[in-house]
């Protein structure tokens, strides 16, 4: 089997690139930025399930993502959570939030509107994650 992002994901979200597991995704959300980091895996569902060099790489690019959002978005709180109640593929948010942000001090889910960013602010934002995340040992951009 082969990996293969799930349409939910890629309905939402925009890829920016791929870091050595993951492939890393921004929320088309009006909120954050908001990035989702994907592992590379066929049918993968829960952290526990990586083998624990998998493991251990997943926490380290998600602590890079977490260190970026917080250093380079002086954000308030970086929320990271793997929930996969709607969307079973495992997935890493990684939410730069922000004391005037429409859902704080509460969880993102069921304290939005949903607003999504128009397609030029979500592909400048793109852009931008995708130099700052250049900057990250093994991250190729998107093409």
């Amino acid at each position: 089997m082969h990996f293969s992002l799930h349409p939910r994901l890629a309905a939402d979200t925009t890829v920016i690139g791929n870091l050595p597991l993951c492939q890393v995704l921004l929320s088309k959300e009006a909120l954050g930025p908001w990035l989702i980091l994907v592992p590379r895996k066929a049918e993968l569902r829960e952290i526990h399930h990586l083998p624990e060099p998998d493991q251990m790489q997943l926490m380290k690019e998600s602590s890079a993502v977490a260190a970026l959002l917080e250093n380079d978005y002086q954000a308030d709180k970086i929320n990271v959570g793997a929930l996969g109640n709607l969307v079973p593929q495992l997935h890493v948010h990684h939410i730069a939030r922000f004391k005037d942000d429409v859902a704080w001090p509460g969880p993102v889910w069921g304290n939005t509107d949903g607003t999504q960013r128009s397609e030029s602010v979500q592909q400048a934002l793109a852009e931008e994650l995708r130099a700052e995340l250049s900057h990250i040992d093994g991250f190729s951009a998107a093409e």
